[in-house]
């Protein structure tokens, strides 16, 4: 993979791969503080809608992970 004609290096990519999975962390707990408010029954009107929002970003994150960890994987430095 390049980045504006210079090649990302492995210690690029586990940089951004920590970086990905501290964000996904802190998105799943999120979420998991969505889903209980909302399984307790203390939603509000916005609570399932900022449930959905969370989980899609968590998802967008997971794919972005899986693609940093498929280039780790494919570098030959790694």
């Amino acid at each position: 993979m390049e980045e504006a004609g210079q090649e990302i290096g492995v210690d690029d990519l586990r940089h951004e791969l920590g970086k990905l999975e501290a964000e996904e962390a802190r998105l799943s707990a999120v979420r998991r503080h969505l889903q209980h408010q909302i399984d307790f029954g203390f939603e509000s009107a916005t609570t399932r809608e900022r449930e959905r929002e969370v989980s899609d970003e968590r998802q967008a994150i997971h794919r972005r992970i899986e693609s940093v960890e498929e280039l780790l994987r494919a570098h030959p430095d790694s």
